[in-house]
């Protein structure tokens, strides 16, 4: 028994030295206090990393199928009335969502940029007690009213009440209004009038759009759209304007939910326009984005980067569509962030590296300095005797 205890002696790494042969000095103090702190301040930086997540990037390609793409937008036109603002969507797969007012509001501003009330239609119209009936007579006490949609009926017996169904029913034609005032329902909601009436006023708009996630495109712009001959069309003569002021400023716009640590580069981003006309396209590649966090609540979202470009016309030369685009288009990689803590075992090797780095360390230079005072001792000694 006493040689496997005198072998496990022998393996002692640590062999201790009589208290008698220690030499303690100022040097080594201060070293010792130094090297303290330099330890502890690491072991807190060290354990705030433990205690806190942290979180792990990962890309991947992006195999999702079928799945819809939601953008929220949120922009202000302060020289543009609510009015004559329309929002249209497309994309590559053929797919048309023309004049969408669903999910969509819009507030009336100001030259201020204060909220005005909602105002009712037809304030300022030239009053006419009786409609013109669609057999062309007017409407008597007795009849239901069945408004002409003056050649846009898609079928016989289609009504156009007002205004808006008849520029509905032209706009499915493919047609467009180009003397308002020549239409009974127009005339009688004052809708020229009520153009005029909000003339220097501008418009908030804001919601959100359900898009295939496809490359596409969403643009707001002046008047009704319509299709004509394959062509993207919007009906401007109505309003009897030559210019349109598309100023704007986007509070917001974002692809899919919020997510820590996202970043939208067109948030709180304001164009002014200094040319009669203009058409300004934002051209963005959306990245698919996954955040994971360390409850595992996992959030499917998006980040985007963008570049820019605006195209200028005189008044009376509209050489492309005044209006406001957001052309976008899918990355294939997809990006994901997962919270995750740190695992105590790595903690703790981190924490050992800690001490056992900082006390050799502190050691080497001990030693250096205790062994070059003892030589410049020395030194000093023989000169002495010399």
């Amino acid at each position: 028994m006493a040689g496997i205890l005198n072998k496990l002696r022998n393996l002692d790494a640590y062999p201790k030295i009589n208290e008698d042969f220690y030499s303690r000095t100022l040097s080594g103090g201060v070293i010792t206090l130094l090297s303290s702190v330099v330890m502890f301040l690491l072991f807190f930086s060290e354990l705030r990393l433990y205690l806190h997540t942290v979180t792990e990037t990962k890309l991947i390609v992006d195999t999702s199928r079928g799945e819809t793409l939601r953008i929220n937008f949120d922009i202000t036109f302060p020289a543009l009335a609510c009015s004559i603002l329309s929002v249209d969507a497309m994309d590559i797969s053929g797919e048309l969502h023309l004049d969408v007012k669903h999910d969509i509001i819009k507030r009336r501003l100001d030259s201020n940029g204060n909220t005005i009330e909602a105002r009712q239609d037809g304030i300022g119209a030239t009053k006419i007690e009786k409609p013109l009936q669609k057999h062309g007579g007017r409407l008597e006490h007795n009849e239901t009213y069945c408004g002409s949609c003056y050649g846009a009926e898609a079928e016989e017996h289609d009504c156009c009440n007002s205004c808006e169904d008849v520029r509905e029913a032209y706009r499915k034609k493919g047609w467009g209004v180009t003397n308002p005032d020549l239409i009974d329902q127009c005339k009688r909601e004052g809708f020229l009038q009520r153009v005029k009436d909000e003339e220097g006023e501008g418009c908030n708009i804001y919601g959100f759009l359900e898009v295939n996630k496809v490359a596409g495109n969403f643009h707001f712009a002046p008047g009704k759209s319509f299709h004509q001959s394959g062509v993207h069309v919007h009906d401007l003569l109505a309003f009897q304007k030559d210019s349109f002021n598309i100023s704007h400023k986007i509070n917001r716009l974002t692809y899919g939910d919020y997510f820590p640590g996202v970043v939208n580069p067109l948030d709180k981003v304001q164009w002014s326009q200094d040319t009669p006309n203009a058409m300004y396209q934002y051209f963005i590649k959306v990245v698919p984005t996954v955040y994971t966090d360390i409850r595992g609540h996992t959030i499917q979202s998006n980040q985007f980067s963008v570049t820019e470009h605006v195209k200028s016309s005189e008044a009376g030369q509209l050489q492309s569509l005044p209006g406001v685009f957001f052309f976008y288009d899918l990355s294939p990689i997809k990006v994901t962030f997962t919270e995750e803590h740190i695992s105590f075992l790595h903690f703790l090797t981190n924490v050992c590296a800690i001490v056992g780095g900082v006390f050799t360390v502190s050691g080497i230079i001990d030693a250096f300095i205790y062994h070059g005072q003892k030589a410049i001792k020395k030194k000093m000694e023989i000169g002495k005797f010399n």
